[in-house]
């Protein structure tokens, strides 16, 4: 069985600023399988969240090629590409992303509903984030932190194939980070699925099986000696 999740090829996307052309990505390639955890690194402005929603089906590329889940781009419409967002791709996003209008149990829940899950193991899951105490609240009564681990919890609860993930870590502080990224690892480990993880944290990146950098629109394999 062909275990690429991602295959991406030549991908461009530009954006117009009134007659102004901006291309952001070009000539973009990549390849992402299953078990397999790729961080995407580079400075603001250089089009990492502009990856993340081309290959949720947020976004469409200008040019090139882009498979996910061995389907081209092409061939999934915006209905295909919701159904593969409630049920196969799970997307982090640095704001956690949560209902505001229900608790941190309830948000699990609908998440998990989405996906088709009567059964789930939210509980487990806030459990070892260290957020049980959290799971009554509403997302307006937790710290950037612990709104952020909720959130991973709600990404995890789905059982996704694919994760995309925005500065997983980016609110937590040190010492919580140090905790949660080798449950973030441990829990993509057991699950067998793929992770993009866009980061600016090189404790987190070197914890990936490969580290990405995004410069002049196309992904290099970081060069470690280069940036030191």
């Amino acid at each position: 069985m062909h275990d690429a999740l991602i295959e991406a090829r030549d991908l461009g996307r530009s954006y117009h600023n009134g007659r102004e052309q901006i291309s952001v990505l070009r000539g973009l390639s990549l390849e992402l399988r299953r078990g397999e955890a790729v961080a995407v690194i580079g400075p603001s402005g250089s089009g990492k969240s502009t990856l993340l929603n081309l290959l949720n089906g947020l976004l469409a590329p200008d040019a090139g090629l882009l498979r996910v889940f061995g389907r081209a781009h092409s061939e999934l419409d915006d209905n295909a590409w919701a159904e593969l967002r409630r049920t196969r791709i799970a997307t982090l996003f640095q704001d956690g992303n949560l209902i505001p209008t229900l608790t941190v149990t309830r948000n699990i829940a609908f998440r998990a509903g989405l996906a088709g899950l009567q059964r789930h193991d939210g509980e487990a899951l806030l459990e070892r984030l260290g957020i049980a105490d959290t799971a009554q609240r509403y997302p307006d009564q937790l710290s950037g932190g612990q709104r952020q681990r909720a959130a991973l919890a709600c990404a995890f609860v789905m059982q996704p194939q694919l994760m995309l993930a925005d500065e997983p870590t980016g609110s937590l502080d040190y010492a919580t980070a140090q905790r949660v990224a080798p449950l973030f690892f441990e829990a993509i480990r057991e699950r067998g699925l793929g992770a993009l993880i866009v980061t600016h944290n090189p404790e987190l990146a070197q914890r990936c099986d490969r580290i990405l950098e995004l410069r002049e629109g196309a992904l290099h394999p970081w060069d470690s000696a280069a940036s030191s």
